[in-house]
């Protein structure tokens, strides 16, 4: 099972008051992954892929930790969870990965429920073989929301 890793930059303006990002930027972060995701390496083109259109039915979101500015981007690792006849959920995980000084740091966990939408009829559409075979790719387990894996360091009370 592959799992999608995108680097995502953080930006001075992705803070808040309290100086840590934003509740309603990890959305963004989480759609930047999503479409490097689905749109740079799904295959095909056209209306009867994902790069024809997509649309989101719901988020989740478990904000463990506070995330502050720094230069270095934060690490969104994604992967499929569900694979429907005419929809796909994505779970995420906004972290920093375990180096030799500190343990992995997970800041977010989340999910999403994608649909493929047909724009030129203006309805969903169903899931192509061809993009159910690259999704198989990415197929696991979702993470439990609350609980944290063996490996993950710090979790918020």
């Amino acid at each position: 099972m592959a799992r999608h890793h995108y680097r995502c930059p953080l930006r001075w303006a992705d803070m808040d008051a309290f100086g840590h990002v934003n509740n309603v930027v990890f959305l963004r972060y989480l759609e930047e992954a999503r479409i490097d995701f689905m749109f740079r390496l799904a295959p095909g083109e056209g209306s009867e892929s994902f790069t024809g259109g997509s649309v989101v039915a719901r988020h989740e979101i478990d904000y463990k930790l506070p995330l502050v500015h720094r230069h270095e981007p934060v690490l969104i690792e994604s992967w499929v969870t569900r694979i429907g006849a005419a929809s796909l959920t994505i779970r995420y995980e906004v972290k920093d990965e375990a180096t030799e000084d500190a343990p992995e740091t997970v800041y977010v966990r989340a999910e999403t429920v994608v649909v493929p939408f047909n724009l030129a009829e203006g309805r969903p559409r169903r899931i192509t073989a061809e993009e159910r075979r690259f999704l198989e790719e990415y197929l696991d387990e979702p993470v439990p929301a609350g609980a944290p894996k063996r490996s993950e360091g710090r979790i918020a009370a």
